[in-house]
């Protein structure tokens, strides 16, 4: 099996997702930190957004951080998944409705896939998305999608993951010609997908995190608790075997180091600008001429 054969299966993907929603904060500690550590990247990028797209936004953690940096900028957040929509909505009684008078306006809330965006051309000055590709086998027509809906000048942000996450769960899984674990994406495909969907000047970078855990089935839980196990179509329909199973947790005890157990997250950063077109949509080149300074 190649790589180009890989393929998710979109809907058990929301359907997870959907079944974490409600926990999803008691095991999202990785996603905050891929958050904080996006947004310290945004202290070194000069934009005054004028509607902001959180992309992917599961059950809505990023926004606030949105309307701190960005106060008074209309936000909008999509998710796939109705049920993380309605924990980023969040329950609000009428008292809660009157003491939000005089505040900044909630987002607005929207259930779309990123492939397909409800969206007017040229209506979001900045798109962010945190830790949302990895659940799309190819991530180019979300990316054109992002392009579509970004004003001439606008940026995209977003965080994801990279091959080498989990490495130490796949090493110490059987040989199988089932995808047994999720695939991810490398960064320079990444950043060829970017210049393909019209992004223009992507810059990509990558970091090694390491997640320690006590027991391996912290891991797991963690996994399953965050919608975060495998949805690949090729996944093993079937439990594994008593003896592979044996054999996996051994060679993952192996890996043991002053009594913890590593699992390894590869994060991939990119951020790109929409350029001003060179061609019209019907294959036309555009022509800008300019006044000469007097």
């Amino acid at each position: 099996m190649t790589a180009a054969d890989f393929r998710l299966d979109p809907r058990l993907v929301r359907r997870r997702a959907g079944r974490a929603a409600a926990g999803y904060s008691g095991v999202d500690t990785l996603a905050r930190e891929i958050s904080r550590r996006m947004a310290e990247r945004l202290e070194y990028i000069r934009i005054e957004p004028k509607r902001i797209l959180d992309l992917g936004c599961g059950p809505g953690a990023d926004l606030a951080t949105l309307a701190t940096r960005y106060p008074g900028v209309a936000r909008i957040a999509i998710d796939s998944a109705p049920a993380m929509l309605a924990q980023a909505r969040g329950e609000k009684n009428l008292l809660k409705r009157l003491m939000s008078f005089g505040k900044p306006a909630a987002p607005d809330f929207v259930c779309a896939e990123a492939s397909a965006l409800p969206l007017a051309r040229g209506s979001v000055s900045f798109a962010w998305s945190n830790l949302m590709l990895q659940w799309l086998h190819d991530p180019l027509p979300a990316l054109k999608e992002i392009h579509r809906v970004l004003e001439v000048g606008g940026l995209l942000m977003f965080s994801t993951l990279g091959p080498d996450t989990l490495k130490e769960l796949r090493a110490s899984l059987p040989a199988s010609r089932s995808e047994h674990l999720h695939r991810f994406i490398d960064m320079h495909d990444l950043g060829d997908a970017l210049v393909g969907a019209g992004f223009s000047d992507p810059v990509m970078d990558m970091e090694m995190l390491t997640v320690t855990y006590t027991k391996l089935d912290d891991l797991f839980h963690d996994l399953r608790a965050s919608g975060s196990t495998n949805a690949a179509l090729s996944r093993p329909r079937g439990l594994v075997g008593k003896k592979h199973w044996q054999q996996m947790r051994a060679a993952y005890e192996a890996l043991r180091r002053d009594g913890r157990l590593p699992a390894t997250v590869e994060v991939v950063y990119g951020h790109a600008w929409k350029a001003a077109p060179k061609v019209a949509d019907d294959g036309r080149a555009i022509v800008r001429f300019e006044r000469k300074p007097a």
